[in-house]
C-alpha cells in the first residue's frame, strides 16, 4: 500500500524564513499528494519501503520497517545547499501489509518506474534488503527488457540463497536466473558471512565480487577499476547499500551485524564514486534497524550516507536518459 507523507514529519531548526542560504531540507522538501503530478524536472524523489517481511523470512532481526521515517527525521536538518539546486521531493512510503512481500515489491517497482519516467532520481529508503528487488523491478520496467542493467551492491552477503520462499537473502539469485541482461557486482563480501555453497552460486551466476579485506583504503585503485569496468559494460546502473556491510562498532542497528565490516569512511567513498558515474540511475539503502540501534548511531549514519549520495549524484540527463559513460 502507498501512503503519502505529511510535511509535519520533516521538522528542524529554522535560522531564517527568507535567507535561502540558511535553509535546511525540511524547509525545501515538497511532499507530493500524487506521484503522477510529478513534473519533468531534475529532482531527487525519496520513497520509503516499510518492510522487514523479507528479513523475517530470512530469520534476521525485525525492525527495518521503522527506518524510512526515522531516517527522514535525521535528514531534515541537513543544509539544502547539498542539493546543488536540485529539487527534493518526498513521494511517500510503500508499506508491506499482511506479509504480502511480493505485492509490496511490485508496488515499489511501479513507483520507481514512474519516478524514472519523469526524469527524476529515486532515492529509496528501506526496509530490509528485500527493498532491492522492488528497486530492480522499477528500473527494469523503465529501461525495457533489452537494456543491460548492472546492480552494484555494497554488502557483507551475496543474498543469493536458494530458498523456496523469496526473502531478503534471495534477491540476486532471483534476478540473475530470470534476467539475462542483468549483471551483479558485490563489494565487501565477508567469508565468515557466506557459506561455500554461496560462493559457488555466485560463480555459477556470473557475479563479480570483492572481499571486505580487498575493499580497503589501500586498495582504492583496484576497487575503482572494478567499478569502472562494470559500469562501462552496462547501459545503466542501480546502486544498493546494505548497512550490515559496515562494522558493528559504527553500525550496530542493522538486521545482521558483523564485527569485520567496512568502515563508514570507505563506504562513503564508494558511494560518492559510484553515484558520480553518468549511467547510475538510482540508489537504495537497506537494513537499518532502529529498534536495535544504539543512541540512533546507525540511523544517523544512514542519513549522512544518503546526504552524500544527494550531494554527489551525477544528474546528467539527455533525452530522458543519462548519458553513456565516457
Amino acid at each position: 500500500m502507498h501512503q503519502y507523507i505529511d510535511k509535519k514529519l520533516w521538522t528542524g531548526r529554522v535560522d531564517s524564513k527568507t535567507d535561502v542560504k540558511t535553509f535546511r531540507f525540511h524547509q525545501v522538501v515538497d511532499c507530493l499528494a500524487d506521484i503522477y503530478s510529478l513534473k519533468k524536472e531534475n529532482a531527487f524523489c525519496i520513497i520509503g519501503f516499510e518492510s522487514d517481511e523479507g528479513v523475517k523470512r530470512n530469520k534476521g532481526r525485525i525492525g527495518a520497517a521503522k527506518a524510512p521515517n526515522k531516517i527522514r527525521s535525521f535528514l531534515s536538518n541537513f543544509p539544502s545547499s547539498i542539493l546543488k539546486g536540485q529539487q527534493l521531493i518526498d513521494t511517500g512510503n510503500i508499506t508491506c501489509e499482511d506479509n504480502k512481500l511480493e505485492k509490496a515489491q511490485e508496488d515499489l517497482g511501479a513507483h520507481v518506474s514512474t519516478i524514472l519516467a519523469h526524469d527524476a532520481t529515486p532515492i529509496i529508503i528501506g526496509g530490509g534488503h528485500e527493498t532491492l528487488y522492488g528497486h530492480y523491478l522499477g528500473a527494469r520496467e523503465h529501461l525495457g527488457e533489452n537494456a543491460s542493467l548492472g546492480i552494484i551492491n555494497i554488502d557483507a552477503h551475496f543474498d543469493m540463497r536458494n530458498d523456496e520462499i523469496p526473502s531478503s537473502g534471495t534477491m540476486f539469485r532471483q534476478i540473475l536466473e530470470s534476467d539475462k541482461n542483468a549483471g551483479y557486482l558485490c563489494l565487501g563480501i565477508q567469508p565468515f558471512g557466506n557459506t561455500e555453497s554461496l560462493f559457488l552460486e555466485a560463480d555459477r551466476l556470473g557475479c563479480t565480487y570483492l572481499l571486505e579485506e580487498e575493499v580497503t583504503e589501500n586498495q582504492n585503485d583496484q576497487v575503482y577499476k572494478a567499478i569502472d569496468r562494470f559500469s562501462k559494460s552496462h547501459d545503466a546502473i542501480i546502486l544498493t547499500l546494505c548497512t550490515d556491510s559496515i562494522a558493528i562498532s559504527e553500525a550496530p542497528g542493522v538486521s545482521a551485524p558483523g564485527p569485520f565490516g567496512l568502515s563508514s569512511k570507505v563506504v562513503r567513498k564508494l558511494l560518492k564514486y559510484i553515484v558520480s558515474q553518468k549511467n547510475t540511475l538510482s540508489f537504495d539503502i537497506s537494513e537499518v534497524n532502529p529498534l536495535v540501534d544504539e543512541h540512533d548511531k546507525t540511523t544517523r549514519l544512514a542519513a549522512y550516507l544518503v546526504a552524500e549520495v544527494l550531494q554527489n549524484f551525477n544528474r546528467t540527463i539527455k533525452n530522458g536518459m543519462k548519458e553513456d559513460n565516457e
